[in-house]
């Protein structure tokens, strides 16, 4: 409870006048003995009691109607988020949430709960009178004066947007500004409290405590939160684009917030150019993964579009944008000696039929000069790089690039990103190394699109050479080493088998294992090429660089020129096309829970106000002045009905009397 006139609390000594005016009457009477006096007494005795008790009930009524209208008139306000005190509040900073995440509608409420949290801190800070109102939202990041509470509302910076929120920079930048900040003041956090957003355990928290702590008055905290069940809500997700010949591979994802099992169909048309189709797709459970092929008219060097479902629960899910340039060659390099792994290899990287993909080999001692700038993937067996042609490779690694290394199939003393070869070991005689185990959810061996796994379990070898040092490991022989191991360098990746197609060495040449392993390695490295069209919300490629303007060009929704940094749409930066689409991580409904939310503010002693279940109702605190006048009214009518005194009936006085 906050009282917006607390000098006025003083008042509440004058709650003790009855009670002095009541001692002060009993001074004044003088006590006389005289011969009746103890028939009197004894008369009375026996209702004495009676009669004290209703002499301190009458009294207390009394006092404690003089309090309650010195409560009314000190104006007290009751808040979720103002703990019990006295005296306003000089200034607060509001964090507001403008994640994409946001957007989402409560189950009980029609607007999204970042509309129902600035109407319900809008509310309580005009109740409440407090003449300072700074707003940092996630977006921006920068603070802001706001010069009157019902402004909140109609701010571009407190409007809907498709980016991803960082509360340990938020915080820490409301430090920095109540750094140069005097009087009391406050911190509200507004947020569904998304976990992805939070990120309680992120090493920064440490120092955005001690901020915090080393302020000269150190602020409040309050956590106001928004959660509980979400209205219904479908979205869809592009995971990846890149263009074959004449068509643009999108690999999407449909999935629902529900938990229910039962199968539900979904629109989805897809935007190209300016034309429109549409199907019909069946979401079988909670999510449903697929690739759609998309046709691009013919002759046409770029373009962009959009895919979209029907609005529901989370107007910002409901779209993902994409763009594509022109169609590019996908060239791969063999880096070995001629031989039977060579071709297979070869052929693996370059299938009949797949006419935009071609491979070339070339001896290990060629590798330091041969140009990598147009190359997808590099399959290197032999001995790693050194030298020159180390550096070369490393440069292709942090450009995106993808390379394969396979072992030397003999003593290999040379080493690369730490990484070396281990002597070559052999199976015992009629025994096979055997694939057990590989991950069916990421890494080249990785279940289809459409949840079919690869056959792994078909590969046998009778000699390996384990890469020793450090890489993750994706895939492992019986015997738990790694048949597969990752290693990523900047944007690139290094990737590692321990058996080479070669029938002396083991059957991976069959194609089971090494046409999906070459393919989708080869897929990574394209995507290099297609992922200058494609980006994130506030993504370092997003920004606009000196000298570029700006400019949407898609027709999807109500664009919002003030936010246009911050939405997902079709841009033109200058010179580039960019579909930008919302961050992953605000596909991630994983919400924080109490132990990682006190584990991240240790410390401050912050409130939590979960308004869960209450999306309707308006306001956060209450002005409650009224209700201890009406108090004042019942004690004063209490105090007149104890005062009033007591009936006596005639026949009993009759008789009182004649005795």
């Amino acid at each position: 409870m906050l009282f917006l006139n607390p000098f006025l609390l003083w008042g509440l000594l004058a709650a003790v006048i009855p009670i002095a005016i009541h001692l002060l009457n009993r001074r004044r009477h003088k006590t006389i003995p005289w011969a009746a006096m103890q028939f009197l007494l004894k008369a009375t005795r026996e209702s004495r009691g009676k009669k004290k008790l209703r002499h301190i009930l009458i009294l207390t009524c009394r006092a404690l109607a003089v309090a309650a209208l010195i409560f009314a008139a000190a104006r007290p306000i009751v808040s979720g988020l103002i703990g019990w005190g006295g005296g306003s509040i000089d200034t607060v900073v509001l964090l507001l949430d403008r994640s994409a995440s946001m957007e989402s509608k409560p189950a009980d409420g029609l607007d999204s709960r970042r509309q129902i949290v600035i109407q319900k801190v809008r509310d309580s800070m005009a109740s409440l009178g407090v003449s300072r109102l700074v707003l940092i939202d996630s977006a921006t990041s920068k603070p802001q004066e706001i010069p009157s509470p019902d402004s909140l509302t109609e701010l571009a910076a407190t409007a809907a947007t498709d980016s991803a929120a960082d509360f340990p920079s938020l915080l820490s930048r409301a430090a920095e500004f109540l750094a140069d900040t005097s009087g009391r003041s406050e911190i509200w956090i507004a947020s569904d409290l998304q976990t992805s957003n939070w990120l309680p355990d992120d090493h920064r928290w440490a120092a955005t405590r001690a901020s915090l702590a080393a302020l000269p008055q150190r602020p409040a905290l309050r956590v106001l939160s928004i959660s509980g069940p979400t209205a219904a809500n479908s979205a869809i997700r592009l995971l990846g684009s890149r263009r074959s010949g004449d068509e643009l591979l999108l690999d999407l994802e449909l999935f629902r917030s529900s938990d229910s099992r039962s199968s539900t169909t979904l629109p989805l048309t897809t935007h190209l150019n300016g034309a429109r189709t549409s199907e019909s797709l069946t979401l079988p459970g909670q999510s449903l993964r697929f690739q759609k092929r998309v046709p691009l008219p013919q002759g046409s060097s770029t373009g962009f579009g959009h895919l979209s479902i029907p609005a529901d629960g989370n107007l910002r899910d409901n779209s993902v944008f994409f763009a594509y340039g022109p169609a590019r060659p996908v060239q791969s390099l063999i880096v070995a000696p001629a031989g039977e792994a060579a071709d297979y290899l070869a052929l693996a990287a370059a299938p009949p039929g797949f006419g935009n993909q071609s491979a070339q080999r070339i001896d290990p001692a060629m590798a330091a000069t041969h140009p990598t700038a147009d190359l997808a993937a590099i399959f290197w067996a032999s001995d790693f790089p050194t030298g020159p042609a180390a550096e070369s490779i490393t440069r292709f690694l942090n450009s995106g690039g993808q390379v394969l290394f396979l072992p030397p199939a003999g003593a290999s003393p040379s080493s690369f990103l730490d990484l070396k070869w281990s002597p070559m070991t052999q199976a015992p005689a009629g025994k096979f190394f055997i694939l057990k185990d590989w991950n069916h959810s990421d890494g080249p061996l990785r279940d289809g699109i459409d949840g079919n796994p690869i056959p792994a379990e078909r590969l046998k070898a009778i000699r390996r050479q384990i890469p020793l040092g450090d890489a993750a490991p994706l895939a492992r022989w019986e015997d738990g080493e790694p048949f597969i191991s990752r290693r990523i360098v900047e944007q690139g990746t290094a990737w590692f088998l321990s058996s080479t197609p070669d029938y002396s060495w083991s059957n991976l040449g069959d194609a089971d294992v090494l046409l999906p392993t070459v393919q989708r390695i080869l897929a990574a490295g394209a995507d290099r090429f297609d992922a200058s069209y494609l980006t994130t919300v506030s993504s370092d490629a997003a920004q606009v660089l000196p000298g570029e303007i700006r400019t949407r060009l898609d027709d999807y929704g109500t664009p919002d020129p003030a936010n246009s940094a911050y939405q997902s749409g079709v841009f033109r930066l200058g010179e580039r096309l960019l579909a930008i689409n919302r961050p992953a991580q605000e596909d991630n409904l994983e919400i924080l829970t109490r132990e990682q939310l006190d584990q991240a503010l240790d410390g401050t002693k912050y409130t939590l106000l979960d308004q869960a279940g209450q999306a309707n109702d308006p306001s956060l605190s209450r002005d409650v002045w009224r209700a201890f006048l009406i108090a004042v009214l019942g004690f004063l009518i209490s105090e007149a009905l104890l005062s009033l005194p007591k009936k006596s009936h005639p026949q009993v006085l009759s008789k009182k009397v004649i005795a």
